[in-house]
């Protein structure tokens, strides 16, 4: 099916959900409609929390309807996750247009919103960088708000393209404070030995003046996997405190702690051919030429060859083909089905992730129309780990920042005119050590025979180990901090046109040195200064018949940072530390049948960087594109959601980053070629000069769900939710690249709840769809990861 035939087909379900609810309803217009009537019939049918009717200021920092904002945004709510299955951040596509997520080694880290990786916030803070380096918990928020295109001034300077904000539990909800103590414990037990277990509980404050809530929450997994060998542990920690002083005085203050071990990351499937992504079968084979002779279970630089350059390891690619003995498969070659679940991975591959976050929040009301409001933030990573085809890290990173902001109100020409605005200053200070290996050449993806397993001769040395001989050819040490001052106004004329500008001013200063063992950088300390003016512009319109047009203009500066949120000293050298994006949008949101039927369709053109390679070269990229989103509850019963998109993205050329090639792309069969690894020192030697396609995004990802929800019974009520999400093909980025075809996949869900107690059990890949996801970066030629096959888990929970 074609991308246009795809979008067609969700906007006729768009048209259908609303025909059909216009044929039942006899509810007046939403325009003439009183709020309360509105109010009444949504909260009413919202069994799954899908509509958001609460003003929040996530996008531009001021309270806003998400209906009135004019951007394109999805709040899913903790009720959402958890009727939808939804237990990592991949599967926010689901209910996000634009949200599919390439496979960075398996490990869902960050998504990539239209067509390049987001960024990950809590409560509006940037937190310490994290592509794949852990998977980012969800199971501790109240809501996950996904925006699409730039953060608003206040969150601080960032990448056009989007945000992931995460809502942390709290005292607090739409009523205000917490009333009445509130709990809920819960077991899980699923396929693959999957054990979680969470446990939370809100309590009341109330002394003197002081009336507020305290909110804990625990969560613990140590599950089995689909895939053989990794064994994922997680345990989350959060705690937070909302309290109403007295006398307009206001505080709130929390952290989360999370650790992870078991988070490994994994190539998936090497030796790519069509046939073994169309048939799955798969070229076998050894190369014995390398041995093991000290016997330690690994291969180390002595045993390899000559080191810093492992030239036993790798060759570069000048346009010819060249071989090596060391290359080629001389032992056990020919072919042989392999399973799914069977992926790259071995005993020796670890991840090791501890993040400690906190948070502090002053606020004054110095009148009915203004305030002012200090906060404090602070985020940390800690990460060890390896991948024996030859990659070992070390991050150790830490950011604050401090931010105080002033909101005030005015009305003008007897309330024709009305305003809400806020100017402000922040501080935020970077501290961050990265340490990696892979310069030398000491990697081999392909090497391993994945139907035979990990063996001594394709295991890699590591600088965990003391005595492997294998050195740190990175490690730089980064500091660096932004001052910078911000102001958005949000202006309403005559109730209809609503114009909204802002803008900051940030001032730069960086200092990184490399002293690693071979990290092909500027030797020394590098430093740099700058400042830089970033700013957003949009206008909406009401219109009659609940539409809302609106146009958005945005205009961005944000700094290069590597995987431990670090600046490469190189990139500070040669001044593209810091780089620009634009975005021009517009769309149409809507609002029928007294705010049941809510919806956004919206159009972009974006440009923004992004840092490619392993040798951390600044690429630029354009992406275009078209979004529907659409929420309807059509009943007390039913309720659907439709989530669609197509874009397209190119990466600006030429593209000069060093990347890993197949052996076919360098003229080498797989047989004479798997031993070891090809590169190129620059892209553009093989995909030519100019712009190519970044096809390991698919051009269009569409999903539907249907949920329904019983009335009350005496003997309890039931639901259940059934989605499809369909993707279009997707290709590595090399010419005559492997093509990953098109794909449906399907979930479902359904419990049974009576009294304080409730049975959920989720069916996850419903129809046991195998598909495959290309991998992210550098090895994006070189491995996919196939699709876990059909899953399912049952959750016993209990309130109180």
């Amino acid at each position: 099916m074609s991308n246009q035939r795809m979008l067609l087909a969700g906007c006729s379900a768009a048209v259908l959900l609303a025909l059909a609810g216009a044929a039942h309803a006899a509810e007046p217009d939403p325009v003439a409609a009183p709020d309360a009537v509105d109010e009444i019939v949504v909260k009413a049918r919202d069994k799954a929390g899908l509509i958001e009717k609460q003003p929040n200021d996530t996008v531009f920092g001021l309270d806003k309807p998400l209906i009135e904002t004019p951007r394109s945004a999805s709040f899913v709510s903790d009720l959402t996750l958890q009727r939808y299955g939804i237990e990592t951040i991949d599967g926010l596509t689901a209910v996000s247009p634009g949200t599919y997520t390439a496979s960075f080694y398996g490990v869902p880290g960050s998504l990539n919103i239209r067509g390049t990786l987001a960024e990950n916030y809590f409560r509006g803070f940037k937190r310490v960088e994290n592509r794949g380096t852990y998977s980012t918990p969800i199971g501790a928020a109240e809501q996950i708000q996904i925006v699409r295109g730039p953060p608003t001034p206040i969150y601080g300077p960032g990448k056009v393209g989007g945000l992931l904000n995460f809502i942390p539990k709290s005292g607090k909800n739409e009523g205000g404070y917490l009333s009445e103590p509130t709990g809920e414990v819960t077991a899980t037990y699923g396929s693959y030995n999957k054990k979680n277990a969470t446990a939370q509980v809100g309590l009341p404050v109330a002394f003197g003046d002081v009336v507020g809530g305290v909110y804990l929450y625990g969560e613990a997994e140590d599950s089995h996997s689909y895939y053989h060998g990794i064994y994922p542990k997680r345990q989350t920690g959060e705690i937070s405190a909302d309290f109403d002083l007295g006398n307009g005085w206001s505080t709130a203050m929390g952290a989360m702690l999370y650790h992870s071990n078991g988070d490994v990351q994994t190539a998936g499937w090497n030796r790519l051919t069509q046939d073994l992504i169309d048939n799955g079968t798969y070229i076998t084979g050894r190369d014995t030429s390398l041995v093991d002779s000290d016997g330690n279970g690994r291969l180390t630089p002595s045993e390899i060859g000559y080191y810093p350059y492992a030239a036993a390891m790798y060759l570069a690619y000048y346009g010819f083909p060249s071989t090596d003995a060391k290359h080629t498969l001389d032992t056990g070659v020919g072919t042989t089905k392999l399973s799914p679940r069977t992926v790259y991975v071995s005993k020796a591959d670890f991840s090791k992730t501890n993040t400690n976050t906190f948070y502090w929040d002053l606020a004054k009301d110095l009148s009915a129309d203004s305030s002012i409001k200090l906060q404090l933030f602070y985020d940390d990573l800690e990460n060890k780990r390896f991948s024996s085809y030859g990659y070992p890290a070390w991050f150790d990173s830490q950011v604050w920042e401090a931010r105080l902001t002033y909101n005030i109100a005015h009305d003008f020409l007897d309330g024709a005119v009305t305003t809400k605005s806020f100017v402000g200053a922040s501080y935020r200070d970077f501290d961050g050590r990265r340490r990696e290996s892979y310069n030398s050449g000491l990697i081999a993806l392909d090497r391993r025979d994945l139907s035979a397993g990990a063996s001594a001769t394709d295991l890699i040395g590591s600088p965990f180990n003391a005595g492997d001989g294998v050195e740190w050819e990175n490690d730089n040490r980064s500091k660096w901090s932004d001052l910078g001052v911000f102001f958005t106004s949000d202006i309403t004329i005559g109730e209809k046109l609503n114009l909204m500008v802002g803008g900051r001013y940030d001032d730069y200063d960086v200092t990184s040195n490399d002293t690693g063992y071979l990290s092909y950088t500027v030797a020394g300390q590098q430093k740099a200064s700058k400042g830089k003016w970033t700013y957003t512009a949009s206008a909406t319109y009401k219109l009659p018949l609940g539409l809302m047009p609106y146009i958005t203009y945005a205009e961005t500066s944000s700094l290069e940072m590597s995987q431990a949120g670090d600046i490469a000293p190189g990139l500070v050298n040669n001044g593209t530390w810091l780089s620009d994006g634009d975005l021009a949008e517009t769309g149409v949101k809507f609002q029928w049948l007294n705010g049941t039927l809510v919806g956004s369709l919206a159009g972009y053109r974006q440009n923004r960087t992004q840092l490619t390679g392993i040798a951390g070269t600044v690429t630029g990229t354009r992406a275009k594109g078209v979004e529907l989103e659409v929420r309807y509850l059509a009943s007390e019963h039913f309720s659907f959601t439709f989530s669609g998109n197509s874009q397209h993205t190119s990466v600006k050329g030429p593209d000069t980053s060093f990347q890993y090639i197949p052996a076919w792309a360098a003229g080498v069969s797989g047989a004479n070629g798997f031993g070891g690894s090809y590169v190129v020192w620059s892209y553009s030697s093989v995909v030519g000069t100019g712009d190519y396609d970044y096809t390991l995004i698919p051009k269009s990802v569409v999903s539907l769900y249907g949920a329904y929800t019983s009335d009350d019974y005496d003997w309890g009520k039931v639901g259940a939710t059934l989605g499809v999400t369909h993707v279009t093909k997707t290709s590595g980025t090399i010419p005559g690249a492997v093509v990953y075809p098109a794909y449906a996949v399907a979930n479902a869900s359904a419990y049974y709840e009576r009294g304080p107690y409730t049975a959920t059990v989720n069916i996850d890949n419903l129809f046991d769809k195998l598909y495959f996801t290309p991998d992210a970066d550098t090895y994006a030629n070189l491995g996919a990861l196939p699709s876990k096959g059909r899953e399912w888990r049952v959750t016993l929970s209990r309130k109180f």
